[in-house]
């Protein structure tokens, strides 16, 4: 596939809202029964064993894919502040962070207005499509402007497992790289997930990685037990370049932006994306929490995230609810006890 190709390649599976529309793309490519275009997600056999034992519940699982942008945004700005993010001169907690590169008092977010929170979210956002209620799963899709990866740099740390990518980094709240993988198995029958990636412009790049301004993408998916595997087995789609899954990469690509940002209800994609991480959970299995994203699941993060460093924009993409608005600002729980505190003290 030529640059264009793969560009519309990728346009397709962020748009899919349904796990079969992913498949009947791959079918279609020639690649969802490809061996060498599935390679071993960390690169190991019995990764289920470790992926497979993660989160309980899916709102869950979801929080953690919304902490690693909130880290992601934290050390991206850590970087662009000259600062090295294991470094002695590194913030030494979550709120020391927020405080010194978004200069809000005490890195508490009720200590600034909701127009300047409204501002801020929008780093980071959660996005609703595809299926109500009454139709089926829907789909979420988790985004950020933060660091974002190079596609060669995707398998040590979107595609890792047990890596030590944040261990030393004081301020961010991930440290043992496999929470993310926790949304898995949530995600309708096939374990499906969409990655997209391009890497901050703006911060260090390695000179010898000649994917510095690409996007990379991915589909991870679940197989289930087969042959002489007795559990399942996750793998992430690469490139298959060569018979050998493992030597291969993930699909790559140039372009200066995107349009995959959700634009004003009902668009679900519009608004240019230029760098930074895109990640796409696939009929997703909210059970209990399948109603408007701005209210029953905009709660239960609320009390799940009570002092979030950082705001999340939800955007409800779905046409069918019925709401007085299909956006908020997800600020957490503590936000929401000091203005209720605010106005008893008037």
């Amino acid at each position: 596939m030529n640059n264009e190709e793969l560009n519309d390649f990728a346009l397709s599976l962020v748009s899919a809202n349904s796990e079969q529309e992913v498949i009947n793309i791959l079918f279609l490519k020639g690649l969802w029964e490809n061996d060498s275009a599935w390679r071993l997600y960390g690169d190991k056999e019995n990764n289920y064993s470790t992926i497979g034992a993660q989160q309980s519940r899916p709102e869950s699982a979801l929080v953690e894919k919304l902490i690693n942008s909130v880290d992601s945004v934290l050390t991206a700005e850590c970087l662009n502040n000259n600062i090295g993010p294991e470094s002695p001169d590194a913030p030494k907690t979550i709120r020391k962070a927020v405080s010194k590169f978004f200069n809000i008092h005490n890195g508490m977010l009720y200590n600034i207005t909701p127009t300047e929170r409204t501002k801020l979210a929008e780093r980071i956002g959660l996005v609703a499509t595809g299926n109500t209620a009454k139709k089926g799963y829907g789909c979420y899709s988790i985004f950020d402007n933060g660091e974002g990866q190079t596609p060669n740099k995707m398998p040590n740390t979107f595609l890792s497992i047990g890596e030590k990518n944040k261990l030393k980094i004081p301020f961010v709240q991930g440290k043992f790289n496999m929470g993310g993988t926790g949304v898995l198995r949530f995600c309708g029958k096939r374990n499906l997930e969409f990655i997209l990636t391009k890497r901050n412009p703006t911060l260090p790049l390695d000179e010898k990685d000649n994917s510095t301004d690409k996007w990379g993408f991915t589909i991870v998916k679940r197989i289930y037990p087969d042959g002489n595997y007795k559990s399942s087995r996750y793998v992430y789609l690469v490139n298959p370049i060569t018979e050998e899954a493992k030597s291969n990469q993930v699909f790559q690509f140039s372009a200066d932006s995107l349009p995959i940002l959700p634009g004003k209800y009902p668009i679900a994609y519009q608004n240019p994306m230029y760098y930074g991480s895109y990640i796409k959970l696939y009929e997703y299995q909210m059970e209990g929490l399948r109603t408007n994203l701005t209210l029953d699941p905009y709660n239960r993060l609320s009390l799940l995230m009570p002092s979030l460093a950082l705001p999340v924009r939800l955007y409800e993409r779905r046409e069918g609810f019925q709401a007085h608005t299909a956006e908020t600002t997800l600020n957490g729980l503590s936000v929401r006890l000091e203005e209720d505190l605010s106005l008893i003290h008037i």
